[in-house]
């Protein structure tokens, strides 16, 4: 089986965009050959339907919401949250007259997809929904979205490659090489590797530029001179179909999937910076905590986007070269790379299993 065309498991969550994307305007996104339209019925609560209308099989992203339903842009028929055709304007048996005096509403339904807003972003479940009910499958957990100690930056990944080679990006500690002034850490080597069913999980042993553990050390955020390289854990864990990392106690990343097809891939890159070790902070007001998270959301934007526009680059490089010769051989001797593509393949067999 070649990793490279392995298609994902459906029996997941997936990310498709971030909650204040969403509003009452409806919006497309897409995921793995799915084009879906997202939007917010009167009660803010969010509906995930098909982005084509039975009718004509035009895009109802461009139409709007009728306080609970999607209205088609085309002809105006109306669909609830389940995908129900629930009104269309010129079939109104109380009008006299005409062809379409008494003809029942069509018995069309579109899909509709399990949605779920958590943790800051809107989660969709394609895969069989027994399975989400029986396995009760859940979305990965972010806890430092809403946690007042931890102040976030979100780069948004978006590359025309297939997902592994993004997985195996993050999953190599060794291309630091790549990133000069961007990288937070230096000198990576692998001290431990751990498969299991559900995750494979790299530690490496690596020296960070960053110690976030007196309220002067925020600055080494902002002003390289203030940085020191000291020894710390860095951990690297796939857990299908997203990923997680930490730096020592002060920074962890995940990066939450979105496969579009088998050569494009989104995907969110969530960066947090702890301030667990002020604490006197801790007992200031939360409000005050709250303000301090808020003005400090993004101070990562720089470092964050510098390291995606580069891996994009190589990533991209990768596919391409791929495409040209795809039985090219390649030299591979990190563990970690082999274990994610053993990872990717079982999960396309339970996907054929189901």
């Amino acid at each position: 089986m070649d990793v490279r065309t392995c298609e994902i498991n459906l029996n997941h969550w997936y990310v498709v965009a971030q909650s204040t994307e969403v509003t009452r305007q409806p919006i497309e996104v897409q995921l793995w050959h799915h084009s879906i339209v997202l939007y917010r019925d009167s009660k803010g609560k969010i509906h995930g339907l098909n982005n084509r209308c039975p009718h004509r099989q035009v895009k109802l992203s461009e139409g709007k919401v009728i306080e609970n339903s999607l209205e088609c842009a085309y002809h105006g028929w109306q669909f609830n949250g389940e995908g129900i055709c629930t009104f269309i304007p010129y079939l109104n048996p109380t009008v006299n007259g005409g062809v379409l005096k008494n003809q029942a509403l069509p018995k069309c339904k579109i899909d509709s997809y399990p949605v779920k807003e958590w943790d800051g972003f809107i989660w969709v479940f394609l895969g069989d929904k027994q399975v989400l009910i029986s396995q009760q499958v859940k979305p990965m957990s972010i806890s430092e979205w809403e946690h007042l100690n931890y102040i976030g930056t979100v780069s948004v990944i978006d590359c025309q490659a297939h997902f592994s080679f993004l997985i195996e990006n993050l999953m190599d500690m060794y291309h630091g090489h790549l990133h000069n002034d961007y990288q937070a850490w230096t000198e990576a080597k692998l001290k431990e590797l751990t498969t299991n069913e559900k995750e494979v999980k790299g530690v490496y042993e690596a020296k960070s530029y960053y110690k976030i553990d007196k309220i002067w050390s925020i600055y080494q955020l902002f002003f390289p001179r203030f940085r020191v390289l000291h020894s710390q854990p860095l951990t690297v864990s796939y857990c299908y179909p997203h990923w997680r990392s930490t730096l020592g106690e002060y920074f962890t990343i995940y990066c939450l999937f979105c496969p579009i097809n088998l050569t494009h891939t989104k995907a969110y890159l969530i960066h947090f910076t702890s301030l667990n070790a002020f604490h006197r902070l801790h007992q200031l007001p939360r409000w005050f905590r709250q303000f301090i998270k808020d003005q400090l959301w993004g101070t990562a934007q720089t470092m964050l986007d510098g390291l995606v526009k580069q891996d994009i680059r190589m990533i991209e490089q990768e596919q391409q070269a791929y495409a040209q010769q795809f039985n090219h051989p390649t030299y591979e001797i990190n563990p970690t790379i082999a274990a994610v593509q053993t990872m990717i393949k079982k999960q396309v067999k339970k996907e054929q299993l189901k």
